[in-house]
């Protein structure tokens, strides 16, 4: 009897927990489960919307690594987007060793470097706008203060890509503000230990302070890579109509996506690189988790 009543009662608790969490399934099943599963159907597919998914096999993915024009393109304007993420990683880290000293009025210099990070993505695009305009812009105006060469920037295929390096750049306060944190949480009795060990600013920085916070290094690198894959609102906002010119330089993967999606209503062809854009961040996702083992420390960990 006692055994009957526990396992009604289990059935009982089992149901209520299900109808408690029943919300978040409805909502996984529907809008993440199904989605996921439907668009990769549809990337096996010819569907373009207003018709019924037809079944092509592996047609849009042989088009996708033949396409010369517009994909590989892509592929290769995206990669090189990669070259900011160890120049905002040094100068992120660089600039929080800086804020990190108790000096009067740090607290202001910590705000002035936040306050980017916080300017929505559309107006920090509109303000970039006119800052790298050719003829009026600020950026060109102070490069001919200094009789410096000045350059066409975003109508320019050469430099469009570095200008949107260096107004990511311009935008990196909330990097700043985490790597911050992590310094403030490292045990100063190590850098007092080395100190009288007689090691220099250089090598206690080297052998305690990026050690100490690599685990925050680690986290920040992961969200940059994931980030850079799905390049997209600066180049849609930037680049005029249609979006990715001059001659294509800033037709990113995401963006090009997006144009197959939502322009063309090749959906199956979309479907197709989105899978390959999710295949390709896990790669490279993974590949830092292996090698993660070799410079990321965490304390504690005596292995």
């Amino acid at each position: 009897m006692t055994d009957r009543r526990g396992s009604a009662r289990a059935r009982r608790d089992f149901w209520t927990g299900i109808a408690f969490i029943s919300p978040w399934l409805v909502g996984f099943f529907a809008l993440t489960l199904y989605p996921i599963l439907a668009s990769l159907y549809y990337s096996f597919c010819e569907y373009r919307v207003l018709t019924p998914p037809r079944w092509v096999g592996l047609r849009n993915y042989v088009e996708l690594f033949t396409d010369h024009d517009y994909f590989l393109p892509s592929l290769a304007n995206t990669a090189f987007m990669f070259i900011e993420l160890p120049i905002a990683l040094a100068i992120s880290v660089g600039i929080a060793l800086l804020l990190n000293r108790r000096i009067p009025g740090i607290a202001l210099f910590r705000t002035l470097y936040y306050l980017p990070s916080v300017v929505p993505t559309v107006a920090a695009s509109i303000l970039w706008l006119w800052l790298l305009n050719p003829e009026y812009g600020l950026v060109n105006q102070s490069l001919r203060w200094l009789h410096i060469p000045t350059t066409e920037w975003l109508q320019s295929p050469l430099w469009s890509k570095p200008a949107f390096i260096v107004l990511d750049l311009w935008m990196i306060g909330g990097g700043i503000v985490i790597y911050l944190a992590a310094l403030q949480g490292v045990p100063e009795h190590l850098y007092e230990a080395a100190e009288l060990d007689g090691a220099s600013p250089w090598r206690r920085t080297w052998h305690i302070t990026l050690p100490s916070i690599s685990p925050v290094i680690f986290f920040n690198l992961i969200l940059g890579v994931i980030g850079t894959f799905q390049y997209f609102t600066q180049a849609f906002l930037m680049t005029g109509v249609p979006p990715g010119g001059p001659a294509n330089s800033t037709l990113f993967y995401a963006l090009y996506l997006f144009q197959n999606a939502f322009t063309y209503f090749r959906m199956g062809y979309a479907s197709a690189m989105a899978w390959v854009l999710f295949l390709l961040t896990l790669a490279a996702t993974l590949l830092i988790f292996r090698s993660s083992a070799r410079w990321v420390y965490y304390e504690g960990d005596t292995t």
